[in-house]
């Protein structure tokens, strides 16, 4: 039996959430199945399998999901043909003490998860959230996933083995005993050392303790149980890494006479112990997924991330980007008419208006302007990384050599982020575009292959052709960040001439314009130490400054995509 074995792996914890989870899905809100793959595809069959042998409904969500069909709204056919408002149900109602299936739950939208994580709260539908993202920032909405008690990394698993048949003792979860106080102090302190802020982590580490302790026919919590609630949930949603250290001894208490004790008295449960509480961590820490493991290495775990990569802002438009609801409207000057939405709105009204209408009126539908409905469309604006490099000076080369390698970067995700980038190089007298927007990796490489450095340090004619690169991004619709890679020592003013202290104080100018105009800028501090000169250009540009002596073109990368 899986009790006593020690040690278990990925697939075994899994499979054990999978099982607690069938077995009360209304109780644990859902899990997250992360990653593609023949595991994750034979587990979502298990579930299903098993909701339907338990008469739960189980309903997937499609790709193409509007809010109307997920939250049910008017039968046009049945409507007309009574001529009455006649209701269709929704994936939500139908799903109702079921299970509801979300694939790709990485882009579900936040109106759509927004009454999915209503009907999870009320305890109506449990999910299943099918997460395909590839990089580690590509997760589902905290709003869905705080609401799941499990979280699965299955991308590494080839096989699921469901362990139906080892649990010959399970009860009924409303038969195992609460947790005593001292169990409850136990998660409350791993989850404090864990990072974990979320109470609803708490409350399904003790369901999930009391629900283990079910599957083995225990009538009580043990060790055991609250090892498992720690790997199962909160180990997945840790934030940092704990550092303990040692408790100081308590000193002696005195010697005290020995008296009787009223039979009748109850007494405290037991201080949490340090050894205790690391034992607990152990068990949380094996059971952290390895991209969980990198976020909380570099610092870039987030609490309510769940949007992979920068793209470009959102936008409302009339005429293309993803449909979401029609609004009431008049179509005309680039608007269309939502034909169908309409009839709706109109159809509830045709026994009225008919029985208004006069008697030689034919007309088989009365439509009013008031009915009529214009689509309306979401598209997310392409964005533009300028980078504005200072190739001044002896450290000119390692400088341009991690831009190159940025730039690149940067490029090889554009097709998927819809990413531009440009390179400003300021040296010697002057600023020049050395690669105008574009998204081509061929003619980047070209125009970097040649790229100058040494001289001079005009800053603020680089500030000044970069922020002319941003507002023609601008008028083109894009969504534009500058990148500022210098130590900000500017000594050469924008006509050419040499003068340090006028040459910051334009620098410090043409900045204060720059984050006038609203800019999202960032300064990459790339001398051998943090120079206090670059802090106050990030200031100035009311940007973010980060100093990287030693800056890679993976950081850099990363440093500007969460500007």
């Amino acid at each position: 039996m899986p009790s006593e074995r020690e040690g278990l792996d990925g697939l075994d914890d899994a499979a054990l959430a999978l099982q607690l989870f069938v077995r009360d899905p209304l109780a644990f809100g859902g899990m997250v199945l992360r990653g593609d793959g023949p595991a994750r595809d034979a587990m979502a069959d298990y579930a299903n399998a098993a909701a339907m042998a338990a008469d739960r409904p189980v309903r997937r969500l499609p790709a193409n999901l509007d809010i109307e069909r997920l939250l049910g709204g008017i039968d046009l056919t049945a409507t007309l043909a009574r001529g009455a408002r006649t209701h269709r149900a929704g994936l939500l109602d139908e799903a109702t003490v079921g299970v509801l299936i979300v694939p790709m739950a990485e882009r579900m939208r936040s109106d759509l998860a927004a009454p999915v994580a209503e009907a999870l709260d009320r305890r109506a539908v449990a999910a299943i959230l099918l997460d395909d993202g590839r990089e580690a920032e590509d997760l589902p909405l905290a709003l869905l996933s705080e609401r799941m008690a499990f979280l699965c990394d299955v991308s590494q698993l080839r096989g699921f083995d469901p362990l139906a048949d080892n649990w010959p003792k399970a009860m009924p979860l409303a038969a195992v005993r609460a947790l005593d106080q001292a169990q409850r102090e136990r998660l409350a302190a791993m989850a404090t050392a864990l990072g974990v802020a979320s109470m609803r982590a708490l409350v399904f580490a003790d369901r999930t303790a009391r629900a283990h302790a079910a599957l083995h026919g225990r009538l009580g919590v043990e060790q055991e149980d609250i090892d498992a609630a720690a790997r199962l949930v909160l180990g997945p949603r840790a934030t940092r890494l704990p550092a303990f250290e040692p408790a100081p001894e308590p000193p002696p208490e005195p010697h005290a006479p020995e008296t009787a004790s009223d039979p009748g008295d109850t007494q405290p449960p037991a201080p949490v112990s340090a050894e205790e509480t690391e034992i607990l961590l152990e068990a949380a820490l094996a059971a952290i997924p390895p991209h969980v493991l990198d976020q909380i290495a570099s610092g870039r775990r987030k609490a309510g991330s769940g949007q992979g990569g920068r793209a470009g802002e959102r936008q409302s438009s009339a005429r293309r980007g993803r449909p979401l609801r029609s609004r009431p409207g008049m179509p005309g000057h680039g608007r269309k008419l939502a034909l169908i939405d309409s009839l709706r709105a109109a159809a509830p009204w045709q026994a009225f208006r008919r029985a208004a209408s006069s008697a030689d009126d034919m007309r088989t539908i009365h439509v009013r302007s008031a009915d009529l409905r214009v689509r309306h469309y979401e598209q997310r604006s392409e964005s533009l990384t300028i980078f504005a490099v200072d190739a001044s000076g002896s450290s000119a080369l390692s400088r341009l050599a991690e831009a190159k390698g940025a730039v690149e970067l940067l490029l090889a995700q554009a097709y998927v982020k819809r990413t531009q980038v440009a390179l400003v190089a300021f040296r010697q007298t002057g600023a020049e575009v050395i690669l105008p927007p574009t998204r081509s990796l061929t003619r980047a490489r070209r125009a970097l292959a040649a790229l100058p450095g040494g001289g001079g340090t005009p800053l603020a004619a680089g500030l000044l052709a970069a922020q002319q690169l941003a507002d023609a991004a601008r008028k083109r619709g894009q969504d534009p960040t500058l990148a500022v890679l210098t130590d900000g020592k500017a000594n050469v003013l924008s006509d050419g001439t040499a003068n340090r202290d006028g040459a910051m104080a334009e620098a410090r100018q043409a900045a204060q314009r720059l984050a006038a105009s609203g800019v999202h800028s960032v300064v990459i501090d790339i001398s051998p130490r943090p120079r206090p000169e670059a802090a106050e250009l990030a200031a100035a540009l009311g940007g973010r400054y980060l100093p990287l002596p030693y800056a890679q073109s993976a950081a850099l990368v990363a440093a500007i995509e969460q500007r």
